[in-house]
């Protein structure tokens, strides 16, 4: 491919070089897969290189996952419900308002080029599909610009404890694409350490409640 973006006909096409591939199974080209049922599936022009000026993201989400805040900086998008429910939030940076959707099977959401967004499954399971008008549109991640940051540009910019945001943004040590990023395995073993001490504190109460000596009759409690 030559270049990439729009182009208003087929010129791209080349009669003499016969006809192209038309034809590609999405689920054969991972974007991004947190698990099983949060994954993106993405076709641009790498997979069909005679689809110049478009290219299509295949979305699955379960509730309590989010496709994190970020913005495409070089295409607009228009989300397309196919089955569950979505709560597609967009900031306008012309009026600096928020806007928030709620979408359903057939509904759609437009978002222009460079404007923060981010998606929400409403429903237990959300399956979605999204069209970007670049063959290979790019994306900027929230994560990437909170983890990229100084926090002493934070503590700058907006008054906030340096340390503090710090400490807040740790848990992001890569980019997310589907929230929430995994807990730290020193979080998950200082979690586990606490409740296996709960439970030996508990099991050691329970034995002395349950220690009880006979003696010429009489029941001791120890």
């Amino acid at each position: 491919m030559g270049k990439s973006g729009f182009v208003s006909d087929n010129t791209n096409i080349k009669k003499t070089s016969g006809t192209p591939n038309l034809f590609f199974d999405s689920k054969d080209s991972i974007e991004f897969e947190k698990d099983t049922e949060n994954v993106i599936y993405k076709v641009s022009s790498t997979q069909l290189p005679a689809m110049v000026g478009g290219s299509f993201a295949n979305v699955y989400l379960t509730k309590g996952h989010i496709r994190e805040p970020h913005w495409h900086p070089n295409a607009w998008e228009l989300d397309v419900v196919i089955s569950g429910e979505a709560q597609i939030s967009i900031v306008d940076p012309d009026t600096n308002k928020l806007h928030s959707y709620v979408a359903k099977p057939g509904q759609v959401v437009f978002i222009p080029m460079g404007w923060w967004h981010w998606i929400i499954p409403t429903s237990e399971k959300l399956h979605m599909h999204l069209f970007f008008n670049n063959d290979q549109f790019e994306t900027a991640l929230g994560s990437n610009m909170l983890k990229l940051t100084s926090p002493e540009v934070f503590q700058l910019s907006y008054g906030v404890d340096a340390d503090k945001i710090a400490d807040v943004l740790a848990p992001i040590k890569k980019s997310v694409e589907i929230g929430p990023p995994e807990l730290e395995s020193r979080v998950q073993t200082s979690f586990s350490e606490t409740n296996r001490k709960s439970e030996d504190s508990l099991d050691q109460n329970e034995m002395i409640e349950e220690i009880a000596i006979n003696i010429n009759g009489k029941i001791l409690n120890l």
